[in-house]
């Protein structure tokens, strides 16, 4: 980001006028937020990607002396993080697909189509901003970095917004990996969400956990009339109903053998047969699958075929876990009350100190959902304009197993040394934001210092 905080783009094409019309259009829409700098030489643009490490490089594919794809993989190696945008005058798919895997975030052909192009950079504008501003996130500030309905200033989940991005306009099936209750089902609403033509077209949900081996087929893939005693009527599954848009099949890891055979044939074929017909029928479905299990254990444990495993994991997401993402907690905890506030009418402005040690110092095992859940029933149950301990569910209001007293020690703890623990615990829970953690003790800067210098 340049030093006035816009965004800042370099474009790089052999054609002087491309790039004329390029700079002069982006500068007239997006002026306020984007700073454009053009380069007719692959070589010089290259060499000032270098020195300004840019948030958006829009890049022609044929150039003389260095081709576009070599670029980019100079600019992937130099900083993962630019957000390349591919420009070429020759439709392929097959060169789309290797600027994805080579790190490109988008494939556009020319002639330019202007409303597009103003759509997408000003997608990466948006995302500029979004990612400088968690950057900036210091001990003033605990703002809160959404995405597609994803609350994160997590890293690791920053990085899952990324791909998210660059993957959903061309992924056909998709892998989300982490524990339960790590927002499997968000990320793939956000996939579906970014892809074309996601206005019109269905998102289907089939939670394999909950289905038996007898349902399974009948429930993916429907059934003709008659099929089986009180068919009465034809059915469809959800891949059919699913057509033209996303299928997400939750607990993938739960799924017998057989089951994944046919799955297989429906997303690498897009095939199906209802149950007790012979026709076949042609579906347009994209997959994406979510498992807290390690499939590629599980592959080499013979429990989940490798074949449909590398189809599904062409595009992997990994999730970690909210163990693993502590420093959103207090923006996740806000979220929450505000939304379950709202949803039983009532005034509750954020929870007590004593409620927040307690929050922080749970591992959370259920993850985002558990916290979730968490907070849904101390909203429920708070008749007052804080959530306090007593309104948080009993289990984890138990204390942790306590350390055997030594013969001669001292057990007992005054109210001084208490305030000085809880202080420095909430310190550590936000990651050393000071002015975070006076603000959830209620105490002043000066109060907080004092405690933790004691």
């Amino acid at each position: 980001m340049s030093a006035n905080g816009k965004v800042r783009l370099i474009a790089i094409d052999d054609d002087p006028e491309s790039l004329q019309l390029v700079e002069r259009f982006l500068c007239e829409y997006m002026g306020d937020h984007l700073e454009v700098a053009s380069y007719c030489d692959p070589i010089r643009g290259l060499d000032a990607v270098h020195q300004q490490r840019p948030d958006i490089v829009l890049l022609d594919l044929r150039m003389p002396n260095l081709g576009g794809m070599e670029v980019l993989e100079r600019i992937v190696e130099l900083d993962r993080s630019i957000d390349v945008l591919l420009l070429s005058a020759h439709d392929s798919a097959e060169a789309a697909v290797e600027a994805i895997q080579k790190g490109a975030s988008d494939y556009l052909t020319k002639p330019i189509d202007l409303g597009r192009l103003r759509e997408r950079i000003g997608r990466s504008v948006e995302a500029g901003l979004q990612r400088r501003k968690a950057e900036r996130l210091d001990d003033e500030s605990l703002e809160t970095c959404q995405f597609e309905g994803i609350t994160s200033r997590n890293p690791a989940m920053l990085d899952v917004f990324t791909s998210i991005r660059r993957v959903a306009p061309y992924f056909r099936n998709a892998l989300i990996t982490g524990p339960t209750g790590a927002g499997k089902e968000l990320v793939a609403r956000a996939l579906h969400r970014l892809s074309p033509g996601q206005g019109a077209s269905p998102f289907l949900v089939c939670n394999c956990a909950a289905l038996t081996e007898t349902l399974i087929e009948n429930e993916l893939f429907g059934h003709a009339r008659g099929a089986f005693t009180g068919a009465t009527e034809d059915k469809a599954g959800f891949f059919e109903m699913a057509h033209g848009g996303t299928l997400f099949l939750d607990e993938i890891g739960e799924m017998s053998p057989a089951a994944q055979a046919k799955v297989l044939r429906a997303v690498q074929n897009q095939e199906i047969q209802r149950v007790g017909s012979p026709a076949i029928r042609k579906v347009q479905v994209r997959v994406v699958a979510a498992t807290n299990r390690d499939l590629a254990e599980e592959v080499r444990a013979k429990r989940f075929r490798e074949d449909l495993y590398y189809r599904l994991a062409m595009i992997e997401l990994k999730l970690p876990s909210l163990a693993d993402r502590k420093e959103d907690l207090p923006l996740l905890i806000r979220e929450f009350i505000a939304r379950f506030a709202r949803q039983y009418n009532k005034q509750i402005a954020g929870v007590t100190r004593k409620a927040e040690l307690v929050l922080l110092r749970c591992s959370w095992p259920g993850n985002i959902r558990e916290l979730e859940n968490t907070i849904d029933f101390a909203c429920m149950i708070c008749n007052s304009a804080r959530i306090d301990v007593l309104h948080l569910p009993e289990k984890l209001l138990r204390p942790p197993a306590a350390a055997p007293v030594q013969p001669g020690s001292h057990p007992l703890v005054s109210l001084e040394e208490m305030d000085r623990m809880h202080a420095r615990a909430v310190v550590g829970q936000l990651g050393g934001d000071k002015t975070g953690a006076a603000a959830v003790l209620g105490v002043s800067r000066a109060t907080l210092y004092r405690l933790l210098a004691d």
